[in-house]
C-alpha cells in the first residue's frame, strides 16, 4: 500500500499570519473562512448560453474571476471589478447571489491552505477588452454551462454552472 504524503499541520503562527493578512469579510462568520466575490460571466452565443472561464495564475486550472472584497464596493460590484481585472469583462453584475462555493487558496511560499467561501454573482458580458490588467497572465475561453461545469474542480461551482439559466435571474 502506498502512503500519501499529507500537508503539515497549520501552526498557530500560520493562523495568526493569515488572520492578519486576510481578515474575514463578515466579522460574524467562522474566523478561519474568508469571503471572496466571484462573477459568473455569461453571454448569448451562437449555440445558446455560454459562460466565460479563465485560468488561474498559479496552477492554470479553469476558474471564474473572483477576489477579495473591495472597500466601498458592493459584493456584486467587487465581483464585476475582478471580472474586469482578471478577464477584461465589461458589464454590470446582478445584485442577487447565485450561490456559494468553497475552496482552499494557497497562501505564501509554503502555499498554506486558506479556506475561502466565494459568493457568485451573474454578470452578462457587454464587451471583452483585448487588453486588461491580467491579460498576459491568464487565458479565457467560452464554454456551454455544462462543459464549464466539467472543467472546474470545485463540486459546488460545478453545480452552480451546470444549473445556470439566465432567464432564472430576477430583474433588479
Amino acid at each position: 500500500m502506498t502512503e500519501v504524503a499529507s500537508e503539515p499541520p497549520m501552526t498557530e503562527r500560520d493562523r495568526r499570519m493569515i488572520r492578519a493578512e486576510f481578515p474575514p469579510a463578515v466579522p460574524a462568520c467562522d474566523s478561519d473562512v474568508r469571503t471572496q466575490y466571484g462573477a459568473l460571466c455569461w453571454r448569448h452565443g451562437v449555440e445558446g448560453v455560454e459562460v466565460l472561464l479563465i485560468t488561474s495564475r498559479d496552477t492554470g486550472r479553469w476558474v471564474i474571476p473572483k477576489g477579495w472584497p473591495i472597500d466601498k464596493l458592493t459584493p456584486e460590484a467587487s465581483a464585476a471589478r475582478e471580472a474586469w481585472e482578471e478577464a477584461g469583462v465589461e458589464g454590470a453584475a446582478h445584485p442577487e447571489c447565485l450561490g456559494l462555493y468553497g475552496y482552499d487558496k494557497g497562501i505564501g511560499e509554503e502555499r498554506l491552505p486558506l479556506p475561502c467561501r466565494v459568493a457568485v454573482y451573474p454578470l452578462q458580458v457587454e464587451a471583452l477588452a483585448r487588453r486588461y490588467p491580467e491579460h498576459k497572465q491568464r487565458r479565457r475561453k467560452w464554454f456551454t454551462p455544462e462543459k464549464a461545469a466539467r472543467k472546474v474542480a470545485e463540486p459546488e461551482l460545478q453545480a452552480l454552472l451546470a444549473a445556470f439559466v439566465p432567464t432564472a435571474i430576477r430583474e433588479a
